[in-house]
């Protein structure tokens, strides 16, 4: 339920607008409203950390909006809570009318959702599902670096699911697509929220079968083979990615050690 923002309320404070974050200290802010001058906007709580409220305004505060990434390392409990600000201040910014009769909309008072008064729509936030795999092949790791990334990190593949697919056949599909490689003994492994814009990532672990690389140059610059102990630049440590290289280079080393 949203609510005016008064000098009472503190706790943690998500102030989000086009998919920016308000980091004023380059820290998610926690304190009372006052402190930040938040007091008369409109905002609504989104859940809590360490016992205290965690709050969603949408507005730009002009400066120190930077990307959610910058939390990255923060605990993985805090970052899943500002991914749900951020996302639902883009969801709610971009439903102010309704689809199907082009009314204004209001926000639901019980959940996340947008309600069209005149048709009776009711809309929810949209979620994309994707999934991201590690290929293992003996004792090395198959990476990629993927044009959107900077920096020279190198990472494993991924890709979002079609209509009609199931996530085994995403898997499928995107390593083909992207490595023109095939894979077998595919497995699930975990999964993670995302708001880069609004994903689900769904992790898989497989290991090679067969053919030979060949990067989609649309959507790669590289790919490769890499040996668990000469490891290029790496996703940092919290991301999803990071953790199945790392549980793959845990694999890789058991087999080169079985090859002692």
């Amino acid at each position: 339920m949203e609510i005016q923002i008064t000098d009472q309320h503190h706790g943690w404070w998500i102030i989000s607008f086009e998919g920016k974050l308000w980091l004023p200290e380059g820290t998610l802010p926690f304190g009372s409203a006052t402190e930040f001058a938040l007091a008369d906007l409109t905002g609504r709580q989104i859940g809590e950390w360490q016992g205290s409220p965690v709050w969603m305004i949408r507005k730009s505060m002009n400066d120190h909006m930077a990307s959610p990434r910058q939390l990255l390392d923060q605990d993985r409990g805090l970052f899943q809570l500002v991914g749900r600000g951020v996302q639902l201040s883009e969801f709610y910014r971009s439903h102010k009318f309704c689809g199907y009769c082009g009314h204004p909309m209001h926000v639901s008072k019980t959940e996340w959702a947008a309600l069209c008064g005149h048709c009776k729509e009711r809309y929810y936030p949209q979620i994309a599902p994707c999934i991201i795999v590690a290929i293992r092949r003996g004792d090395e790791i198959l990476l990629a670096q993927h044009i959107r990334h900077r920096g020279g990190v190198h990472t494993v593949l991924a890709g979002f699911v079609e209509v009609g697919e199931t996530l085994e056949e995403t898997v499928a599909r995107e390593v083909m697509e992207e490595s023109n490689i095939r894979v077998k003994n595919v497995r699930y492994v975990s999964s993670q929220p995302w708001p880069f814009p609004n994903s689900l990532m769904m992790a898989f672990m497989a290991d090679y079968d067969s053919g030979d690389i060949r990067h989609d140059p649309s959507e790669l610059l590289n790919a490769g083979w890499y040996r668990f102990d000469a490891l290029p630049l790496l996703p940092a440590v919290g991301t999803i990615a990071r953790r199945l290289i790392e549980d793959t280079v845990v694999l890789c080393r058991a087999h080169a050690d079985s090859q002692d």
